[in-house]
């Protein structure tokens, strides 16, 4: 008898041992199989359907929260909690969007686990909390101030464009506002029907509303880019403020029988203040071709033009000159037109916001950012964001060089009409008119401007685009459409960023 009993029991502790190690296979070892099997979704409907954490502005606005559904508002079987954007359309393209079946966006994706309360930091602060209910999500803090968000959008209005304004000496995102955007609301609902049909009729809509234009789009910059152009010629010591150039409203270059003109055919020339303050097309044409390919593809180069925008956000687009130092070898005459912002040349209107704020900031390029902070629910802080150096594209001499050029551009030149700063404060700023239709065709341009101020110690840059999609956009330059809306947020953005 004590024989079975003992036989019995081995086979139950064999029995046991097995079910144990069969556990810990499926428990543990294809854990991460199981996780990743599309047929299981209990996963994915448990991270969905749980608190996360809020997405904060510098100023304490909420643009994305977490809200529990009251019992008696659910349905059999739904979820108890819904992500909402307060501040709809406003922030979209910085906050994205956090979905059951389309996945997540922007902001609500890069800081998931933050938002979730799932990083390792979070994990360690909730250990002894197992079993009650301390909240355990995390929150983002962003650099952008709601103010001069809202302030951005009012300015941009019903155009098409897109507003940037950074701190010069930090590189921190103060405003980012693109148009057409749309409602992150509309697709995070629970119903993935819903929700897929939403991203389908954005997806299909004019204006790439679901791109965040502002980082993730570039375009022809026109006589923005001159800013580049001259740097490359005082760097490399082609030019000086003692260059000269004569007064004309043609000339062609090699390779060629095609001439270049001026903005509006106009005769042009000058020193180098005369021609940067009037955006004259051919001095800057001459000085491009005069430099030749591997002096002026290296110089732009070196302002980061070809490579990925460093922004901690996903999917920045890269501004290009359009051309290596081969493809001008033998068409001196396209460099020369690229020199002055046309052609293939195409740069993120970030990009170009990053441009002035070189210049303001001594030649230092700031990498950019969005994401001030992360904290922990309890309020520990679990990362900051430290101002980083990007590029030294220029040295504080040369700097300082443009920044007067560009002070000229301001007082007496092409954005003379709209610049003057509250309090009179001096703004610097280059204007920009690019001309998108071939010769014989209805004209049709963008309107652009980068600027920054004040001057003399600069605190902030700004780069205002809008899209020459329609007759008054195109009839328009840089600086009688896009100097107003730069004015407004330049005086606003002085008043919030400290000295």
């Amino acid at each position: 008898m004590n024989r079975v009993i003992r036989r019995l029991a081995i086979g139950l502790l064999l029995c046991y041992a097995l079910l144990f190690v069969q556990l810990n296979v499926w428990q543990v070892g294809k854990r991460a199989e199981l996780r990743a099997n599309p047929l299981n979704n209990r996963e994915s409907v448990r991270q969905f359907d749980a608190p996360r954490g809020p997405i904060v502005t510098s100023d304490g606005v909420v643009i994305a929260q977490t809200v529990e559904i009251p019992k008696d508002q659910r349905d059999a079987g739904s979820y108890a909690y819904q992500r909402e954007y307060p501040t709809k359309e406003l922030f979209a393209n910085v906050s994205g969007y956090y979905t059951y079946a389309y996945g997540a966006t922007q902001v609500e994706h890069l800081y998931s686990d933050v938002l979730a309360g799932n990083t390792p930091k979070q994990q360690l602060l909730a250990v002894g909390s197992t079993f009650n209910s301390v909240d355990q999500t995390g929150e983002v803090q962003l650099t952008l101030s709601s103010e001069l968000q809202k302030l951005a959008q009012r300015q941009l209005g019903n155009r098409e464009g897109s507003a940037v304004v950074l701190d010069t000496r930090t590189g921190a995102v103060l405003a980012m506002y693109s148009n057409p955007t749309y409602d992150p609301n509309t697709v995070a609902v629970h119903n993935n029907d819903e929700a897929g049909a939403a991203l389908e009729a954005l997806a299909d809509a004019p204006g790439k509303p679901l791109l965040a234009n502002a980082y993730q789009e570039r375009y022809m910059p026109g006589s923005t880019f001159k800013v580049i152009t001259t740097a490359t010629g005082l760097e490399a010591g082609f030019i000086s403020t003692a260059s000269e150039w004569p007064d004309e409203n043609s000339w062609t270059p090699p390779n060629t029988k095609n001439p270049i003109q001026n903005y509006g055919k106009k005769t042009c020339g000058g020193d180098m203040f005369e021609v940067f303050r009037r955006s004259c097309n051919i001095p800057f044409a001459r000085m491009s071709a005069d430099m030749g390919p591997e002096v002026m593809v290296n110089g732009v180069k070196k302002w980061g033009v070809g490579e990925q925008l460093p922004i901690d956000l996903p999917n920045a687009a890269t501004s290009t000159f359009g051309g290596e130092v081969a493809d001008f070898t033998d068409s001196l005459a396209l460099l020369a037109i690229h020199g002055f912002g046309q052609g293939s040349v195409q740069m993120v209107p970030l990009h170009m916001a990053m441009v002035a704020a070189t210049v303001a900031n001594g030649g230092a390029m700031m990498k950019p950012y969005v994401v001030a902070k992360t904290l922990a629910h309890n309020g520990t802080e679990l990362s900051s964001t430290s101002p980083e150096v990007w590029r030294q594209p220029i040295s504080p001499a040369t700097a300082a060089t443009l920044n007067s050029f560009m002070v000229g551009v301001a007082k007496e030149g092409t954005a003379k009409c709209c610049l003057a700063l509250a309090g009179g404060v001096q703004a610097a700023a280059k204007t920009g008119t690019a001309q998108l239709n071939a010769p014989g065709e209805t004209q049709r341009s963008h309107a652009w401007i980068t600027a920054f101020a004040p001057a003399e110690a600069p605190r902030v840059a700004v780069a205002v685009m809008l899209k020459g999609v329609n007759a008054q956009i195109s009839a328009g330059t840089g600086g009688t459409l896009a100097g107003p809306v730069a004015k407004v947020l330049l005086d606003r953005a002085l008043k919030v960023v400290p000295q």
